[in-house]
């Protein structure tokens, strides 16, 4: 469970820093590939998407965890 929101939360901000600055432009350049700068916002914005949204899901999933259970729902065992 913890891996899950590691995962989410680290890739959240490397795509977020790779997409508000212009580090991933700078690597690009210094390796040859600065024609792929054009294509970045197709790959980039889907991924801050994803990863926000398993942050999300790891974080709803770990709350649901921890909560005890109301006396109108019955405990299911699994």
């Amino acid at each position: 469970m913890r891996a899950l929101l590691g995962i989410g939360i680290i890739g959240t901000l490397i795509t977020a820093l790779c997409c508000f600055t212009p580090i991933l432009l700078i690597i690009l350049g210094i390796v040859g590939l600065s024609a792929l700068t054009g294509y970045l916002d197709y790959v980039l914005l889907p991924a801050l998407g994803a990863f926000i949204l398993l942050t999300l899901y790891a974080l709803w999933r770990r709350k649901s965890r921890t909560l005890p259970p109301t006396p109108e729902s019955p405990i299911h065992d699994s």
